[in-house]
């Protein structure tokens, strides 16, 4: 009983350092933006996804630095639980607890231990009983007291930015006329508006989100205000967003994870959930930093839908990864990616670099053009699901990553994206109209995952999507690289197209030699496709450009990347 205690409260302080260092190095991102050290910022961002695997790894060191080799038995543990369950009474951080006990139970014990006995399958935290109430991470505004002018500036002026505004009081003139064009609730007399602000800005790449919504009787509406700062002049508030669809884009799964304190997690997700619904528990906490119980979550979420559902695992849509085999399940809106055991001879690299790859996006700014990606150990999933020719070509392509016990089918190393219609099937069955706006959106899908230093490598239409949103994001990173790490060169000059084809082909070029000029050739094959990119987005077909982009990296300028669109900005509407 001693041991099982002492090794509860091992695990337990383990996990207090690593939420302590979380939320320093968060709260950095405050300083971080009143000085617009945007360099520091995501040199902050990245470093932060690394340490709760470092915390997990120290945990298991201190455990078996201090534990005899006998402890590791299932009864022993089943008592550690236990002793652990009763510290997370009343824990403001009870489910990431849970995660992170998880975690290091994982890393002892071999796949046959994981169920609900020795370990937090389902969650203890109960979801109506919170550590707190949703009410401790928002501040109340009544505009029957002070009027709605003077609401948004107490609003503004309750975050305590240092950094004066350019012109406040214009902008608090733009949010109202916005606010009153955009939503029904503006119709309602102030006596019967309150406004509900969470306590803290969230904080990404270049811009703070001050995020709450309106009550009225017509019920609740989101928003969504960010700010950004002119190191030149000061603070501005520069757009409002009450769009569902232009919230749900920014806490997307193709974004960097935000930067907010949180010490009560679970009140902050549930009061997000509240403004969008349509947002799982997994997207929320994934979106806040916390992507370790993103995971859990999803897990969760899977598990749930398999016991609701009968259709089988498929061979995803599209055309066959030369890397990845991938598969889905038609109900559920994921896909499932392996990698094969063996590559195409064009692929020469070894899945240690596929994983080293996957990892590179992960730590990055993924600029709203990125995949985010779960990752996964030893998932067992009903074999009885599969549908029988997928488990054959899983069989023959991922042998050696595949198991089969029994009625399980267990997977060593698992990526699962969000599923999303391939380009180039999506192109397939578009109008005119939809392959003018996607491609030029495939352009811009580019131009910014360049601007954040990501070179795509295999630039092919099958290795991008299109969202419900129809964004263009890109999902297959076997080939990525920092565009750093790239030199472009221009093709001779030539004056027939006979000419540029045997240019391209007798062009003598060194390993991590790029022509721009190649896109046209091999990425866009189809002359009306070829049209509708290049006529939108020329520069992508000229070497200087991709140069000059890398001389803006190397010369320390972070780009502007913005999550909604430009039409929708204060400056491009009303004039200061």
């Amino acid at each position: 009983m001693k041991q099982a205690r002492q090794i509860a409260e091992i695990i337990l302080k383990g996990f207090r350092k690593h939420f302590r260092l979380f939320q320093q190095v968060t709260g950095r991102a405050w300083q971080r933006f009143e000085q617009a050290d945007w360099q520091a910022y995501q040199q902050d961002s990245s470093e932060r996804i690394q340490f709760y695997d470092i915390r997990v790894n120290e945990t298991i060191a201190n455990l078996q630095a201090q534990l005899p080799a006998e402890c590791l038995n299932e009864p022993l543990w089943q008592q550690v639980k236990q002793h652990y369950l009763e510290y997370l009474l009343f824990h403001p951080q009870a489910e990431l607890a849970e995660t992170f006990y998880n975690s290091v139970f994982c890393r002892l014990f071999a796949r046959k231990y994981f169920h609900n006995q020795n370990i937090f399958v389902e969650s203890t935290l109960d979801k109506q009983h919170l550590p707190a109430p949703i009410s401790s991470v928002y501040e109340s505004y009544f505009p029957a007291q002070a009027g709605l002018k003077q609401s948004v500036r107490n609003i503004i002026g309750a975050f305590g930015f240092k950094t004066p505004f350019i012109d406040l009081e214009h902008d608090i003139r733009c949010i109202l006329r916005s606010f009153i064009a955009q939503s029904s609730h503006g119709a309602y007399p102030v006596h019967l508006i309150r406004l509900d602000i969470l306590r803290t800005p969230f904080f990404r790449n270049k811009a703070a989100y001050i995020v709450g919504r309106v009550v009225s009787p017509e019920g609740q509406q989101p928003f969504i205000i960010p700010l950004l700062h002119d190191t030149k002049r000061g603070l501005y508030l520069d757009t409002l967003l009450t769009d569902p669809q232009q919230m749900s884009i920014i806490f997307g799964f193709s974004r960097a994870y935000f930067m907010v304190e949180c010490p009560v997690p679970s009140a902050l997700v549930h009061f997000l959930r509240e403004l969008l619904p349509h947002k799982t528990l997994a997207e929320l906490y994934a979106a806040i930093g916390l992507h370790k119980q993103g995971k859990t979550e999803f897990y969760r979420e899977l598990l749930s839908h398999l016991s609701r559902s009968k259709d089988q695992f498929v061979a995803a849509p599209g055309t066959r990864g030369m890397v990845m085999m991938v598969f889905t399940l038609p109900s559920f809106p994921y896909v499932f990616k392996v990698i094969r055991d063996k590559f195409a001879e064009s692929k020469p690299f070894d899945r240690a670099t596929v994983k080293a790859r996957y990892q590179l996006v992960k730590g990055h700014d993924r600029v709203g053009r990125m995949a985010d990606t779960l990752e996964y150990s030893d998932v067992a999933l009903p074999r009885n699901r599969f549908d029988a020719d997928l488990l054959a070509e899983l069989q023959h392509s991922i042998a050696g990553s595949l198991q089969i016990e029994d009625d399980l089918v267990v997977i060593k190393h698992l990526y699962i994206e969000r599923r999303m219609v391939p380009l180039n099937l999506y192109l397939e069955q578009a109008t005119d109209q939809q392959k003018a706006l996607i491609m030029d959106d495939y352009g811009l899908a580019l131009k910014e995952m360049i601007a954040a230093n990501i070179f795509p490598g295999d630039m092919l239409l099958k290795n991008f999507g299109v969202t419900r949103h129809n964004r263009v994001v890109f999902y297959d990173y076997d080939e990525v690289q920092y565009l750093l790490d790239v030199n472009f060169r221009s093709l001779p000059k030539t004056d027939s197209f006979e000419d540029a084809i045997n240019a391209e082909a007798n062009c003598w070029a060194e390993p991590g030699d790029v022509f721009p000029e190649q896109i046209a050739t091999f990425v866009t094959p189809q002359a009306q496709i070829r049209e509708l990119l290049f006529s939108q987005h020329p520069e992508l077909l000229d070497a200087a450009y991709w140069r000059k982009k890398q001389y803006h990296i190397r010369q320390g300028i972070v780009e502007d990347i913005f999550p909604y669109p430009q039409a929708m900005r204060f400056s491009q509407r009303y004039s200061r």
